[in-house]
């Protein structure tokens, strides 16, 4: 029995109005830059600086979410010291109810917005 081998598909190439009519393109401020491929393709390509820029973004994330993750814990580490104050109880659930809340929402908030910009900045590095 003989084995059917898909046809390879031909590799791609880039072809201009210039290129295809063998005209020799007129070299533009582009082209005095040293030519660099892509990040995308180097993370594509699993490679070495592409690992490294995803690390970056993941340590970058990693950053944020501790950052909120430690105010976090100081704003609920505190909570006791609150309640064990001398107060009269309908304090003690103002302060709960409308300076606990607002705060926790707020480093949410501060946490969202950091994580999307850390995104929006690497897909614009990626993306040059």
């Amino acid at each position: 029995m003989s084995e059917h081998h898909p046809p390879r598909r031909p590799r791609r190439e880039t072809v201009t109005y210039a290129s295809a009519h063998g005209a020799r393109a007129v070299p533009g401020p582009a082209a005095r830059r040293p030519v660099h491929p892509p990040a995308r393709s180097e993370i594509d390509e699993q490679t070495t600086l592409g690992h490294t820029y995803v690390r970056s973004l993941m340590r970058s994330q990693l950053r944020a979410a501790l950052t909120a993750l430690g105010a976090l814990a100081l704003l609920v580490g505190s909570l006791p010291l609150l309640l064990a104050l001398p107060a009269p109880e309908a304090l003690v659930w103002g302060a709960l109810g409308f300076g606990v809340y607002p705060v926790i929402w707020g480093i949410a908030h501060w946490y969202v917005r950091r994580a999307e910009r850390n995104e929006r900045d690497f897909t614009g590095l990626v993306e040059r």
